[in-house]
């Protein structure tokens, strides 16, 4: 247990109490040293062991609080990529140590760090180059950071092993609809629509293929894949903004009005429901929704 310099204040009290006791056993002579030594040491992992539980609990606090920045500061953009919520893997055969890495990646996802998960997972790809699990846990990582051209080759090795990883695929058909690539997006999202595995997966599948036609301005399918994704999932609030929207770019401007209310009543707290109000204020006062997402 050696000094670090510039260690956390806890740490450094700790290392400095091993030393301590460290050179008091050095210098015990007698048995009653020895064993006065020895309760120092129970007590010295006592104190220790307790430290790591309270850590470890506030480590999970730490999750709630970015759970709640989250919620606080979601960007309003169209096109969201589908939330993580993923579980913790759980690696079947350990690489070497790959599954420390892959853990860690999970981990850094969930607490919003894209960047130190890319690297800890670039890690484990180094020691098991094909555990699939580090593969699609890196592509979100990538797809999250906005790399969506590595996260587009990432998943598509995935795809490459595991055809029906619905999750995988409907992450290539939201980059697709990112970089503009329609054609591509609707085969994705079509797909996983067909395959029907994972109802996440089939929930924006609907999202992002209403989104698609409502940006080539075929409104009339965009209603009717909003609708459908509404009906699997009414919490996904942003489909009721885009449903009114398509609504009212296809002429329906109450049935756009309607869907706004519904939204904002749904969950008046919810950006997405706030943005479902000030489509509702805009145009009590004659103004007109956006053409573009954002």
């Amino acid at each position: 247990m050696s000094e670090t310099h510039g260690a956390d204040p806890l740490v450094a009290a700790f290392r400095k109490q091993y030393q301590e006791i460290g050179a008091r056993l050095d210098q015990a002579g007698g048995s009653a040293e020895r064993e006065a030594v020895k309760r120092e040491i129970i007590a010295f992992f006592k104190r220790v062991d307790q430290a790591l539980a309270e850590l470890g609990q506030v480590k999970e606090e730490i999750r709630a609080l970015v759970e709640r920045y989250k919620q606080l500061s979601v960007e309003t953009d169209s096109a969201q990529a589908p939330q993580f919520t993923g579980a913790r893997p759980v690696v079947q055969q350990d690489h070497l140590g790959a599954s420390t890495y892959i853990e860690k990646g999970w981990s850094l996802i969930s607490l919003g760090d894209y960047a130190g998960a890319i690297q800890s997972l670039g890690k484990a790809l180094v020691l098991a180059p094909s555990e699939t699990q580090a593969q699609s846990l890196l592509g979100w990582a990538q797809m999250l950071h906005e790399d969506y051209d590595d996260a587009l080759s990432t998943f598509s090795r995935v795809l490459m092993k595991e055809p029906a990883n619905s999750l995988a695929r409907i992450n290539v058909g939201y980059i697709c609809l990112k970089k503009r690539i329609f054609g591509e997006a609707i085969e994705h999202l079509s797909k996983a629509i067909r395959l029907d595995n994972d109802r996440k997966a089939t929930l924006y599948a609907h999202y992002y293929l209403g989104l698609v036609y409502l940006e080539r301005e075929m409104y009339e399918d965009a209603v009717t894949f909003f609708q459908k994704t509404l009906q699997i999932g009414p919490n996904l609030i942003e489909a009721y903004y885009e449903l009114g929207r398509a609504s009212w770019f296809l002429g329906d401007k109450p049935a756009a009005r309607s869907t706004w209310a519904d939204g904002y009543k749904a969950n008046r707290f919810n950006p997405w429901g706030k943005r479902c109000k000030e489509m509702l204020d805009l145009t009590d006062k004659g103004g007109e929704p956006p053409r573009n997402p954002s």
